[in-house]
C-alpha cells in the first residue's frame, strides 16, 4: 500500500526529523519580550525555507508584531488548512531548567525517551509532526497529500493581537474546506483524541465601593455598610447548594450532550478521584446532577479568581473598607453569548446593592464556546486513522480550557476546525523542564499521515 511506504519512510527518516525539529527549538522565539523579536523573525524564516523544500509556496508575512507564516501548496479537491505557533512561553524562572532551555537534548527517563526543551511540546514539536508527515508524503509519492495551506502564528503565546486582523485581511487566501490544529494532547496520555467542544471565556472586575473612606470598626461598626460583607454575599449567591449558577439568564445557549458523546465519555472510565487526589481534594463541587468530565467539558462555570480588601498586612486592624474587589471568570459552552451574560451579571449584581453601595466593573477579555460538527465526515475519517496507528479507540473530547484559535476559524472563515494534538499530561507545558515524548513525535508524525491519507 502506497501508505505503507509512507509510514516506512516516517520510520527511516526519524533521525533526520529530530535533527531539523532541534534547530527550530534552538531559535529563542519568546513573543512576549521584545528583545527576542529577532528570534520570532528567525524562526518565521526558517519554517519558511523548509516549506519551501517541501515544494510549498510559502512566505512570511509581516504584522504589527511577528510575523505569520503562509504557505500554499498541493492539488485536490479537499482544501486543508493546518495552523500551528512557532512562538514560546518566556523561561522564567531559570534557575529551575536542568538545562539551557533552547539547548535541546533527547534524554532517558523512567517513562521513556523525552526531547526536553522550551517548545518541545507547545508548539514546536506539535507542528513538526504535521511537516513531517508532509515530507515523508512528497518523498514516496512526489507530490504533497493533497491541497495544503498551512498557517503559522507567532504570537499565540502573547494573546495573538495580530491574528484577527490578519484573518480579515487574508479570508479569502486562507478559506479551506477544515482546519486542523495541533495543539491539544492525549487523554489522560494514552487515549487519542480529536477536541469537539472547548470552552470560551469571559472576565468580569468588580468593585463594591461604600463610605468615602475606610472607618474605624468601634465607631461605625453595625451602622455603616461594609463593602466586603456586600461583596461576598453577592459572590456567595453566584451558585446554589446544588452547584447551579443561579445569574438570570446565565443557561441561555447551553446545549445537553448528544447520546453519543456522553456514552463515549462514560466508556473513557475518567477517575475523577485520581484527578481530584492529584491536588489534594475529593469531592466534585460542581453542579450535583452531572458526572465530573461533563462539569469540566462541557458545562458552564461561574469561578471566584481573586478577592481582596480592607487590611491585609501583618497583625490587626479594625477597620470597615471604603471598598472591596474581586475577579471573576466564567466558563462558556454551546451557545452562550458572552456580551449577554456580561450584561446579566451586572444587573445581577446592581440589583443586590443596598442603600450607599455602589459598583464599577471593568472588563477582562471574552471568547465564546467552540463546538465542532461532527456530523462532518472528516472527523469520523480522522478518528479511524487514530485509531489504526495507535491501536486504542480514539475518542471525541472536550477541552476545560479555551483554545480562541477555533472559534475565530469559525467566526471569521465560516471553517470547522478539527482538533488533534498528541501531548502529554505531564509535558510541563509553559513550565520549566518542558518536555515531548519521542514517542509522541514519532507518532504524531504517522498519525498525521494517516489522516492526510482518510482526507486529502
Amino acid at each position: 500500500m502506497t501508505l505503507d511506504a509512507v509510514l516506512a519512510r516516517i520510520d527511516a527518516d526519524l533521525p533526520q526529523a529530530l535533527d531539523r525539529l532541534m534547530h527550530l527549538l534552538r531559535i529563542p522565539s519568546i513573543s512576549t519580550d521584545p528583545a527576542f523579536k529577532p528570534a520570532c523573525a528567525e524562526a518565521a524564516d526558517w519554517l519558511v525555507a523548509d516549506l519551501q523544500d517541501l515544494g510549498f509556496d510559502a512566505s512570511s508575512r509581516p504584522t504589527p508584531g511577528h510575523p505569520m507564516v503562509v504557505a500554499h501548496g498541493g492539488t485536490g479537491d479537499k482544501h486543508l488548512l493546518f495552523y500551528g505557533h512557532y512562538d514560546v512561553q518566556p523561561v522564567d524562572p531559570l534557575s529551575l531548567w536542568d538545562r539551557d532551555p533552547f539547548d535541546p537534548e533527547i534524554q532517558d527517563t523512567p517513562a521513556g525517551r523525552v526531547i526536553r526543551a522550551r517548545g518541545a511540546a507547545d508548539d514546536k514539536g506539535q507542528l513538526m509532526t504535521f511537516l513531517e508527515a508532509c515530507r515523508a508524503w512528497k518523498a514516496v509519492h512526489g507530490s504533497l497529500p493533497g491541497k495544503l495551506t498551512i498557517f503559522l502564528e507567532g504570537e499565540e503565546e502573547s494573546g495573538s493581537p495580530s491574528l484577527i486582523p490578519f484573518m480579515q485581511q487574508n479570508a479569502a487566501e486562507l478559506r479551506a474546506d477544515i482546519a486542523l490544529i495541533c495543539d491539544t494532547g492525549l487523554f489522560e496520555s494514552t487515549t487519542p483524541a480529536i477536541t469537539t467542544m472547548l470552552r470560551g471565556l469571559l472576565g468580569e472586575e468588580l468593585t463594591i465601593h461604600g463610605p468615602n473612606k475606610d472607618l474605624h470598626s468601634g465607631m461605625y461598626g453595625g451602622a455603616a455598610a461594609n463593602p466586603i460583607r456586600v461583596l461576598s454575599k453577592i459572590l456567595a449567591n453566584m451558585t446554589d447548594a446544588t452547584g447551579r449558577i443561579t445569574i438570570p439568564h446565565f443557561y441561555d445557549g447551553v446545549t445537553e450532550l448528544p447520546d453519543a458523546i456522553r456514552a463515549q465519555w462514560q466508556s473513557l472510565a475518567f477517575d475523577h478521584a485520581k484527578f481530584l487526589g492529584d491536588v489534594g481534594l475529593s469531592v466534585p463541587a460542581g453542579e450535583q446532577d452531572r458526572t465530573p468530565l461533563e462539569m469540566l467539558w462541557s458545562r458552564p462555570t461561574a469561578e471566584i479568581n481573586g478577592i481582596w480588601g480592607g487590611y491585609t498586612g501583618d497583625g490587626f486592624k479594625t477597620v470597615l473598607p471604603a471598598e472591596a474587589h474581586a475577579k471573576v471568570s466564567f466558563r462558556l459552552v454551546g451557545e452562550q453569548d458572552p456580551f449577554a451574560i456580561r450584561e446579566h451579571f451586572r444587573k445581577w449584581v446592581q440589583d443586590q446593592l443596598p442603600a450607599d453601595c455602589r459598583v464599577e466593573f471593568h472588563s477582562h477579555g471574552n471568547s465564546p464556546a467552540g463546538v465542532m460538527s461532527i456530523a462532518n465526515p472528516a472527523f469520523e475519517a480522522a478518528r479511524q486513522a487514530l485509531t489504526d496507528e495507535w491501536g486504542i479507540p480514539a475518542a471525541y473530547v472536550g477541552c476545560g480550557g479555551s483554545i480562541p484559535i477555533a472559534g475565530y476559524f469559525k467566526t471569521y472563515l465560516d471553517m470547522d476546525a478539527m482538533l488533534i494534538g498528541f501531548g502529554r499530561d505531564d509535558d510541563q507545558i509553559h513550565s520549566p523542564n518542558e518536555k515531548y515524548d519521542l514517542e509522541c513525535f514519532h507518532k504524531g508524525i504517522r498519525s498525521w499521515a494517516r489522516v492526510l491519507a482518510k482526507l486529502a
